[in-house]
């Protein structure tokens, strides 16, 4: 028996191998044709805009602005900031992007793209702009200046940096993972950030400090002095080298660079990326102004699918000869006849001992089945011990917390299957302060967690353990909404109107499943990698007294009218969290409205890249969630119809009404409501 279990052992093992040989052959093989006959084409993107004048067509198409970014028809440039609109012009920034992403790396090689840019631009002092023409002007001194203007490369197209010596390139929602780069040319020393002088040109890799500077006045560049200048700036991929040229507009490239060097951008690059420029105003000011700009990229890339124009008009692909065809084939056939040959043998071995094996070894032989488990659903949500939760969240360590407040704390951890999720841990001293009834808030939670919509932040499990009261939803790595809308980024029309919308289906869904979300405002509206919309941070939260009557009339009623300052807040770029002095931002609204003047309303952080009916109507679909129930106040299916323009919009009345929901944005509970108000 051992010597034929040795010889089994020794034939199966022996056939495996040779198994793997051959795929492992077809592999390699298999492998090299596909390299070797797959097209290598050069991928090719080219700018020009010679002005950026409203003759130009593409100007309006393919330019987004941001912030405070203009372009100005009768000069035909783009100028940061805006010397028309602004009435102060310090502390700005803005941003010029070209609308379109354009591929500058290659994910497979890991290779960038190779690039050429230049650029006419001109600094101006603000105080000396008239009808002339500015432009030319060659007496238009600007003694203390800006801060400057940054030539962008970036992952996004509706990131604003920070004003002053940020030169609108970061802010703080960009992290360390921002991937960005910079050629700068500032007009303002910053110590802090390691400025040679007030007169440099820098190159910035995914961080305001500048890896290398260099000084303009070397070249004979005075950038404040008023007068146009020209950038060319030419990036080799696969030598990873960069010149920069800097000279007057006036005359050809000059010969000498100011700067060549080895420079490898493939850390700070996507596939694809955004371009254009970025610029800011400190406590000194002045306007930048960009005159033209051309633009042309080549990268290589791998074509796998060849479209029928491609293969006709721009890819010749040679057949590989006979001879070396046959070649390759000839051991890999000659393999598998091998293994089929010792496959035949093993089974024969294997038939011929197991014929002479005696009956009471048949026991032995016979695999015994497995008591099968019933599998569990992969994303179904369970209960965590509060030990899982500890270790999860390192025992509930500071270094971990998300953010706070008075009703919980919010930590971001990673689970054991690898999962990064947020836990919630609510405040016991809060939950019992304010008499909530724990046994039927989790119930909800339990009854929430059942809920799966691509437009709400999923829940993955709770706990209730040791008196504790836990929550577990999946992160979203984007953050809050609040974090877009009211930093330094500027979202723009496009996406906030997407938001509105994703928000208005799930809590139409929600609604439709009988519950509620009880906390509808922007910092529980959470971007995901797409940045669409989803809605978390449930508030679960119900009154031990009233509960019944809570849910049933006015819970449901309360995300409608929560909705509704949702809206306004995306709309206008302001929080309904009003500074002192400052207007509540539903009595600003109404009072436009009775104005006839909504259109005030719209954050013009936005630019030009705005549609101001849809905008308006979006805004009269706030207002009308924040009618009283008995005047008017739709339900969110009826939001979801008006949104999608399948309905009109009921007429809003010309004046504000009377009494309206007093919710108090602290514990996130009603205060003070009659519920008749809401029948």
């Amino acid at each position: 028996m051992g010597f034929r279990r040795f010889l089994s052992t020794i034939s199966a093992i022996f056939f495996f191998f040779l198994i793997f040989v051959v795929w492992f052959s077809n592999l390699v093989d298999s492998s090299h044709d596909n390299l070797s006959s797959t097209p290598i084409i050069n991928v090719t993107k080219h700018l020009f805009f010679h002005d950026f004048s409203s003759n130009n067509p593409r100007t309006s198409l393919d330019v987004s602005l941001l912030g405070s970014a203009t372009i100005s028809s009768e000069k035909g440039c783009i100028q940061i900031p805006d010397p028309k609109v602004e009435n102060d012009l310090k502390h700005l920034a803005g941003r010029a992007i070209y609308a379109s992403p354009i591929r500058l790396f290659d994910p497979v090689t890991r290779t960038p793209a190779s690039f050429e840019t230049t650029f006419s631009f001109q600094f101006q002092n603000p105080s000396k702009i008239s009808n002339s023409d500015p432009l030319m002007a060659s007496n238009l001194s600007v003694p203390d200046g800006g801060s400057g203007l940054t030539f962008i490369i970036v992952p996004d197209e509706f990131t604003v940096g920070r004003p002053g010596a940020w030169l609108g390139m970061l802010n703080d929602v960009c992290d360390e993972d921002y991937k960005a780069v910079g050629v700068e040319f500032d007009a303002r020393q910053n110590p802090e950030f390691g400025d040679p002088n007030d007169n440099h040109v820098g190159i910035n890799l995914g961080s305001i400090v500048s890896t290398t500077a260099i000084n303009a006045s070397d070249m004979g560049i005075y950038l404040k002095d008023g007068l146009i200048h020209r950038a060319w700036i030419s990036y080799d991929g696969h030598k990873n080298y960069i010149d920069i040229y800097l000279g007057q507009d006036s005359i050809e490239r000059p010969s000498k660079p100011a700067y060549s060097g080895n420079l490898d951008l493939s850390p700070y690059l996507n596939e694809y990326m955004f371009i254009g420029f970025s610029a800011s105003t400190g406590n000194h000011t002045q306007i930048h102004n960009i005159l033209s700009w051309n633009f042309t990229s080549v990268s290589q890339a791998n074509l796998r699918v060849p479209s029928t124009e491609t293969c006709e008009s721009k890819i010749r692909v040679e057949n590989r000869e006979k001879l070396e065809a046959s070649h390759k084939k000839t051991p890999t056939s000659f393999l598998i006849f091998l293994a089929v040959v010792l496959l035949c043998l093993v089974i024969f071995l294997n038939l011929y001992f197991n014929g002479k094996r005696k009956e009471k070894n048949k026991d032995e032989s016979m695999v015994l089945t497995e008591k099968k488990q019933r599998p569990r659903p992969p994303n179904k949500p369970r209960k965590f011990t509060r030990t899982e939760i500890s270790s999860a969240t390192r025992c509930f360590g500071e270094l971990q917390i998300l953010c706070s407040d008075n009703r919980s704390v919010t930590y971001r951890t990673t689970m054991l299957n690898g999962c990064n999720t947020a836990v919630k841990r609510f405040s016991s001293q809060f939950l019992t302060s304010h008499g909530l009834d724990k046994r039927r808030m989790h119930k909800e939670i339990k009854a929430i967690s059942k809920i799966r919509h691509p437009n709400l932040v999923p829940i993955r499990g709770w706990c209730f353990d040791h008196q504790e009261t836990i929550v577990v939803y999946d992160y979203i790595p984007n953050g809050s909404l609040d974090k877009w809308l009211f930093g330094f980024g500027v979202l723009p029309w496009t996406r906030r109107f997407r938001v509105v919308k994703d928000v208005a289906e799930s809590l139409s869904y929600l609604h439709s499943k009988e519950l509620a979300h009880k906390n509808v405002k922007t910092s529980s509206v959470f971007l995901d990698v797409s940045f669409r919309a989803v809605l978390g941070d449930f508030g679960f939260l119900l009154s031990s007294v009233e509960s019944t009557r809570f849910e049933a009339l006015v819970s449901q009623k309360v995300d409608i009218f929560e909705f509704g300052v949702f809206v306004l807040e995306v709309v206008s770029g302001r929080s309904r969290n009003s500074k002192p002095g400052e207007m509540d931002l539903l009595d600003l609204a109404w009072a436009l409205h009775v104005g006839d003047e909504k259109v005030k309303l719209v954050d013009r952080n936005m630019g030009l890249v705005l549609n101001p009916d849809q905008a308006i109507r979006v805004l009269e679909v706030g207002l009308l969630c924040t009618l009283n129930d008995n005047k008017g106040r739709p339900n969110m299916e009826q939001v979801v119809e008006y949104l999608n323009v399948e309905k009109p919009i009921p007429e809003l009345p010309q004046s504000r009404p009377v009494s309206l929901f007093p919710y108090s944005s602290t514990t996130g509970l009603c205060s003070g409501y009659s519920c008749a108000s809401f029948k």
